[in-house]
């Protein structure tokens, strides 16, 4: 990066820097921008194979839909109060 870009995102920042920082910040941001750009590099591409390795869908059970309770029963030993529900204590 030149100075005149470090010397512009300084300025957005509120920062002020001596001519020497900015020297110095230059290099930096340089190299941090190659840094950066080697992302770029870096294959993105999604193979199922590969990615999947450890799922192995045969042994998934089947997803089938049951009867659930009713809600009447699951609200029996709730207490309503204040607009929200009270249920007995589990833990001490």
């Amino acid at each position: 990066m030149d100075l005149k870009m470090i010397s512009h995102l300084s300025n957005l920042s509120k920062l002020s820097f001596t001519d020497d920082e900015l020297e110095k910040f230059s290099n930096d941001m340089s190299s941090l921008v190659k840094i950066v750009d080697t992302i770029k590099e870096v294959d993105i591409e999604y193979n199922p194979i590969a990615d999947n390795k450890n799922i192995y869908f045969n042994d998934l059970r089947e997803d089938i839909a049951k009867e659930s309770m009713a809600t009447e029963n699951i609200l029996k030993n709730a207490i309503n109060s204040d607009n929200c529900f009270v249920v007995p204590k589990v833990v001490e």
